[in-house]
């Protein structure tokens, strides 16, 4: 198959912003037909490919599937999928006939599905495997407006076969097939009758302060957001682009829905979670975007893995560090880089930093960047430093992504960059952010009251706090009303010092306090993973994460972490106490979203006994509270937590 290289026409792009997606790879399909690859799929260790003339073909089949169990324009169809190409046809398939899709997380909890299902009243819904229909079967009674359920994995589904409520993906093509020979011109009858200002999708919003909003987004809302990344990045016509985060999240809709079909770019799907690195060096994509949970993890692995190698390599590494290092911080404050400083940049890359990329799946990348919760200035900088062209970037859901990212040449870890075309970006008087854009959503679904709020004036309010630096650079404080003042009313952001703790190979997590009291705490997860191997190098026993946890010398080791955080903080955003909680934050307790972020209000419900704690005078405090298994069971766990005071 051949590539087809090169950069995509200011013509066609905007022919394409006048276009659904099921329309716009239709022309791709008839330009490119058989020759150009669209789509890959890793499975079993081989990469299985689709071409676009293919890729359509798929979505055809479904989309007359799908007429043929009765779907209507105008209705939703539910889509609770992995990363794998039949999200791509399931979404096309409904779009393609005049109806929206809803894309939910597969690692959500039956109340979470049936409250998405039942509030955009799904007519069908596409589920990724027994595990997804076991979760709707549970709440079948509540789900009375579903007419189908379409799954997609038929492993473990025999004993299914006889319930009229299932349907498999394989019959829905079927159902496509008989429908195309009974009714040849259906499915471009129906293609043709879109319009790029039709609802397209909508995405539930975090809910982060509460319950989560439907945002509801235009074809045209998403293309015009394709239309400038392609304008302004180095994306070429054919270039990989690997879809490791969820489809539920704005990120790979963004680029499934939007820069794959108009970029003509290559879709790759990995294997499994656990082989992305592996599969990113294979695919060798030309940018990448994910969340920044993804890189301080990347970031944790290799800075723990340096740490266990031969004094040699670790003494060399920390060397070539120090030069990348330097190389950065001359160029974020725009200072020319002196030849002798270069010339051992090169040496530093040739040495350690093209090996130690190319091992992460890395090397071919030209630009990364990192998205959703803010991440740490010292992740940016620890990856530039090796030679990876990591940025940071900002975006919202309701804006139909990333719309502000930082320019090559002149990349500052602290700031989110500059606002990529057509879109304006101004600050209010209360220092929120405020934005107008065609990318700018329609509104949340059924919700008139939080639209006109969120759209006053022409503006999208983000609910972000912020402001300009002195190159015009867009800075995040963090989300406005998260803004918090200590006892002397002075202000910090919970964000800014959680994303410095996290850089700690050794901290998962961390939940700031302080609001109205005299100094800062903070609660903090441990990680598993590098905390237990640090602890078996050292030879302390442990059984669970809770044993772990309670270690003497664990709970030095990451008081001396964030000793290290404090002394880079202004005085009154050191944190003076800290607890290690004894279990994770997990999504499927409401303390997590299912991007991660943290739900302040639940976390300060949940464990307010232990707030109070670290303003009081107590050093140990015994608590009794649940533990979810990853079976789904919920177990009792009693132990005792100790408050820790840093010096």
């Amino acid at each position: 198959m051949k590539a087809n290289r090169g950069h995509i026409d200011e013509r066609t792009l905007s022919a394409f912003s006048k276009l659904t997606f099921p329309q716009i790879l239709d022309k791709r399909a008839k330009q490119w037909g058989s020759t150009s690859i669209a789509i890959r799929e890793k499975a079993y260790g081989i990469w299985e490919t689709y071409t676009w003339h293919e890729y359509l073909n798929y979505v055809k089949q479904a989309a007359l599937g799908l007429l043929s169990l009765g779907l209507k324009r105008g209705e939703c169809v539910g889509i609770i999928t992995d990363n794998h190409p039949e999200w791509l046809f399931s979404e096309l398939a409904a779009q393609a006939v005049g109806a929206s899709t809803l894309n939910l997380y597969t690692s959500s909890v039956t109340k979470e599905l049936t409250f998405g299902l039942n509030r955009i009243q799904a007519a069908y819904v596409v589920a990724q495997d027994q595990e997804q229909v076991d979760k709707l079967l549970e709440a079948r009674k509540e789900l009375s407006h579903c007419r189908r359920i379409i799954y997609i994995d038929r492993t473990g589904m025999r004993t299914y076969q006889d319930n009229p409520w299932l349907l498999s993906f394989a019959e829905l093509l079927e159902l496509g097939k008989a429908l195309q020979k009974k009714n040849p011109g259906r499915f471009e009858k129906e293609l043709r009758k879109g319009k790029a200002s039709d609802l397209a999708l909508m995405i539930m919003t975090s809910g982060t302060t509460g319950l989560p909003k439907f945002a509801m987004l235009s074809y045209e809302n998403i293309i015009d957001m394709a239309r400038k990344w392609l304008e302004t990045s180095p994306i070429g016509l054919g270039d990989n682009w690997i879809s490791i985060t969820p489809p539920a999240w704005i990120v790979d809709q963004m680029w499934g829905m939007g820069l794959a079909l108009c970029g003509g770019m290559v879709m790759n799907f990995p294997e499994t979670p656990e082989t992305v690195t592996e599969d990113l060096r294979e695919v060798g994509p030309a940018i990448m975007i994910t969340s920044s949970r993804f890189w301080e993890d990347l970031a944790s692995k290799i800075r723990v893995k340096i740490s266990d190698s031969g004094i040699i390599k670790r003494g060399l590494y920390h060397l070539c560090q120090r030069i990348g290092e330097t190389a950065v911080d001359r160029e974020s404050k725009k200072q020319p880089i002196p030849r002798w400083l270069g010339f051992f940049v090169r040496v530093a890359s040739g040495i350690i930093y093209r090996s130690l990329l190319d091992r992460v799946g890395c090397s071919q990348l030209r630009a990364a960047i990192t998205g959703g919760h803010p991440i740490s200035p010292d992740v940016i900088r620890f990856f530039r430093a090796i030679g990876l062209n990591l940025k940071q970037a900002y975006g919202l859901t309701e804006a139909s992504g990333v719309f502000q990212v930082q320019p090559d040449g002149e990349v500052k870890p602290e700031t989110v960059g500059k606002s990529l075309p057509r879109t304006e970006v101004r600050i209010a008087d209360d220092q929120e952010v405020l934005v107008a854009s065609p990318s700018n959503f329609i509104g949340y679904y059924e919700d008139p009251t939080e639209t006109a709020a969120t759209l006053a004036d022409g503006w999208l309010h983000t609910g972000d706090a912020g402001y300009f630096d002195a190159d015009g650079h867009l800075v995040i404080i963090g989300r406005k009303q998260e803004i918090m003042r200590t006892k002397e009313g002075e202000a910090f952001s919970p964000d800014f010092i959680e994303t410095r703790l996290k850089f700690s190979p050794y901290i998962k997590e961390a939940v700031i306090f302080g609001e109205g009291m005299p100094h800062i705490a903070a609660m903090i997860n441990i990680d598993m993973e590098t905390s237990g191997d640090w602890a078996k190098d050292r030879q302390i026993p442990y059984t669970t994460y809770t044993d772990l946890s309670q270690q003497s010398a664990v709970e030095e080791l990451i008081c001396n972490e964030v000793r290290a955080v404090n002394q880079r903080l202004p005085g009154h955003m050191k944190v003076h106490k800290m607890l290690l909680l004894y279990k994770l934050l997990d999504a499927d307790d409401q303390e997590l979203t299912r991007t991660g972020k943290v739900r302040r209000k639940y976390v300060y419900e949940q464990y307010n006994n232990l707030i109070e704690a670290m303003y009081g005078d107590q050093r140990d405090i015994a608590v009794k509270g649940n533990v979810r298994y990853r079976d789904g069971t919920v177990g009792i766990i009693e132990t005792t937590v100790r408050i820790l005071t840093l010096a």
